[in-house]
């Protein structure tokens, strides 16, 4: 007699933007960013060339970035857009998916929305920066740029820098700066439950008057002109620059650069797309500039500030280890709480 033994189907996990959201919170995604950190530091980790295409230079690009962690066994990859005029078409401006696979079998593990991770992990890392570099007495915040991930960075710097009493934030379209400004405390207690107790929310009316009554800066636009002039800068202010994450970006002056304590997330990949990229090129710094990567700091392999006089800049472009992690950890999360849905990838049982 022929027993027939049913085959189980292979299902992955999908995970939707409101499924990631209920799976991942600002002090989680701060840790396994520093468990990343750490990691490549332990070299655990591999990070792929990234992809970059420009549809409209400065309105309409995309990337595909990649990589292995090796202590987690997975490895995966993340394709991201953002069209800036999907925001008058009432569409999101930044939109991806994120594909983890197993790195033992190389069959998927799951999928992800791209978006909510790219800007919580995103506002972890400029955090971080700070929380390393940053003095100890801060307690100005200035945040410049008023998009999509202006409000991440700001969670994810009061989550770890409990002494900041004043956020302010700088943008050039004032009107839509008001507005973002005005619905900051209400965003981001409801949608990252974070402390605004004491915190005091600021509109710049000058970029350069704002810059100089600043402890700490985070930048986060698309400009390719520096728009951070190096005499505006007080000395002991530490500057996370997120924004420079393809060539030919730069926000910040190279004097003021050349003048730093400069730090990376991923030495290779900032050299060619990061903040220090131009600088660089121009020969206002060379490489022996850099005083390492935030790994290596987190971990004391090297030393971070030494005076409460210099000034200090964290350059960081982004790693797609640091998507798929936080993507896994979602998903682990999302299985936990049968969150998202099951595809079949197979077709048949």
């Amino acid at each position: 007699m022929l027993f027939l033994i049913k085959k189980e189907a292979y299902q992955v996990r999908f995970l939707s933007d409101n499924d990631v959201r209920q799976g991942l919170n600002v002090p989680q995604v701060i840790h396994l960013v520093e468990t990343v950190y750490k990691a490549r530091s332990e070299h655990n980790t591999e990070t792929w060339p990234t992809i970059f295409y420009d549809f409209v230079p400065g309105k309409a690009d995309m990337d595909i970035k990649s990589g292995y962690l090796k202590s987690d066994k997975v490895f995966g990859h993340k394709t991201i857009t953002w069209f800036a005029e999907n925001e008058a078409k009432q569409l999101p401006t930044l939109t991806g998916l994120i594909n983890v696979f197993d790195a033992e079998t190389g069959r998927p593990f799951g999928i992800t929305e791209a978006s909510f991770i790219t800007g919580i992990r995103t506002g972890a890392s400029g955090a971080i920066g700070a929380k390393y570099l940053a003095r100890t007495d801060s307690e100005t915040l200035l945040v410049v740029g008023s998009g999509n991930q202006a409000i991440f960075q700001i969670a994810c710097a009061l989550s770890v820098l409990p002494n900041l009493k004043t956020v302010c934030v700088a943008a050039r379209d004032q009107e839509k700066l008001i507005s973002f400004v005005n619905t900051l405390p209400h965003r981001l207690q409801s949608e990252f439950c974070t402390n605004i107790e004491n915190v005091t929310f600021e509109v710049a009316e000058s970029l350069e008057e704002a810059v100089k009554n600043s402890d700490i800066i985070i930048t986060v636009t698309s400009s390719r002109t520096p728009i951070i002039k190096r005499e505006w800068v007080k000395e002991g202010t530490h500057l996370s620059c997120i924004g420079a994450d393809m060539a030919g970006k730069q926000e910040v002056d190279s004097k003021l650069i050349s003048q730093a304590r400069l730090y990376v997330d991923d030495r290779e990949h900032c050299i060619h797309v990061g903040e220090i990229e131009i600088p660089l090129k121009e020969g206002k710094i060379t490489e022996s500039h850099i005083c390492g990567e935030i790994g290596d700091l987190i971990l004391g392999k090297i030393e971070g500030r030494t005076s409460n006089q210099q000034i200090t800049i964290f350059d960081a472009t982004g790693m797609a280890i640091l998507d798929i992690y936080a993507a896994k950890m979602a998903l682990q999360n999302a299985e936990e709480r049968n969150l998202g849905i099951k595809i079949d990838l197979e077709g048949k049982i």
